[in-house]
């Protein structure tokens, strides 16, 4: 497989007021984090540092049609599609994307986009959603938004913002809301969005060459502790667990939150093929609209190869064969984050990938059947 040499996006979201600007243009005056191109919604609303953008103006690009959310489908493809002509033809030049939405935007669309559209698809890649929640209103947001909700159930990296501004026993209980809403993102804490530009670039585990670390801190915590030097992805051999593995914990819990939930799942041996089809296909077809985001790595029987696997709702990225893999560990590793399946439903379906075929038997004409028991 040859190189991915398609354009890094990431996606910057949080609801109104969490710092997600702040921490762009901290990003913007950081010379480490490279040549960005950059697009907003609005320059007023955003309220990037004027002084950056007038010595950025090539390489900063502004969106004018009015609320992201509602209009960004088409707009971003067509701003994404100009950008890639521009820097073909040698009129800028920039090595990654990042997208400032609005605070009341579903990241959902935009992850679409990035795949589906057959213009700017070839070009560019989702690189990850950062998610910016606010330590001393967000609490606040969660118990009346369903974006804001949904906004981390979808990201790879929650950073804790003006922590600062609250007492550390708030910032805790605000960060286990977070985490019962998505345990598999990394979470940092941040003081008027300063952090390092490493920790949010290169989120995406899909990628041919990922290290076991980088495929853990993409898949979240299981539970049990991994031992980061055993296997392939670290993950520990262990007693059997109920496939929830994100539990709950007594926090409180708005009625937006309790509609997300989150199941895990890791199956020691190959999945067979079909059986692997048959689950994702019927998953999909049922309850795509609700699927937050999915991800995993997973050996099929009969492939020399692991592949790594994305979707949000019925739309999937084209599975990354790992190239890393040094043989020896089988074990896959599925994650799901929903919106309105309850953790047994989730978990039940998971169950179905532990299924092997139940072996032979003949039937009453004599002819040898192959049974395996199928349910979600």
């Amino acid at each position: 497989m040859k190189t991915d040499l398609r354009i890094p996006v990431t996606l910057l979201t949080g609801f109104l007021g969490a710092g997600k600007t702040t921490l762009l243009n901290q990003l913007m005056k950081d010379a480490s984090a490279g040549r960005i191109a950059v697009i907003v919604n609005e320059l007023g609303e955003a309220g990037l540092d004027h002084d950056l953008i007038e010595e950025a103006t090539e390489e900063t690009i502004l969106m004018h049609s009015g609320c992201l959310c509602c209009t960004m489908r088409g707009d971003i493809a067509k701003t994404l599609g100009q950008l890639m002509i521009r820097r073909n033809l040698g009129e800028l030049a920039f090595d990654r994307v990042v997208i400032e939405t609005t605070g009341i935007a579903d990241p959902g669309p935009i992850l679409h986009t990035l795949v589906v559209d057959s213009v700017i698809a070839p070009d560019f890649r989702l690189d990850g959603v950062v998610t910016v929640a606010d330590a001393a209103t967000g609490p606040a947001t969660l118990d009346t938004q369903r974006e804001a909700v949904e906004q981390v159930a979808m990201a790879d990296l929650v950073v804790v913002n003006k922590i600062d501004l609250v007492p550390v026993k708030q910032v805790s209980k605000f960060e286990e809301r977070l985490k019962k809403l998505n345990a598999a993102a990394r979470m940092v804490r941040t003081i008027n969005g300063q952090l390092d530009v490493a920790e949010i670039f290169g989120l995406s585990a899909m990628r041919t060459n990922v290290s076991p670390l980088k495929m853990d801190d993409w898949l979240g915590a299981t539970a049990s502790a991994p031992d980061p030097l055993a296997g392939l992805s670290g993950f520990a051999p262990k007693q059997e667990v109920s496939p929830t593995c994100f539990q709950s914990t007594l926090v409180p819990q708005s009625h937006h939150e309790s509609r997300i939930n989150s199941a895990s799942l890791e199956i020691d041996e190959p999945i067979p093929a079909g059986l692997f089809d048959f689950w994702l296909e019927k998953l999909v077809a049922m309850n795509g609209q609700n699927i937050l985001r999915i991800k995993g790595i997973v050996h099929v029987k009969g492939m020399e190869l692991p592949f790594v696997f994305h979707g949000v709702q019925h739309i999937f990225d084209a599975p990354v064969p790992l190239k890393s893999w040094s043989g020896g560990d089988t074990k896959s590793r599925v994650v799901i984050i929903a919106r309105d399946m309850s953790e047994e439903t989730l978990a039940a379906s998971l169950k179905t990938l532990k299924l092997q075929p139940a072996g032979s038997q003949k039937s009453e004409d004599g002819m040898m059947v192959h049974t395996t028991e199928i349910t979600i």
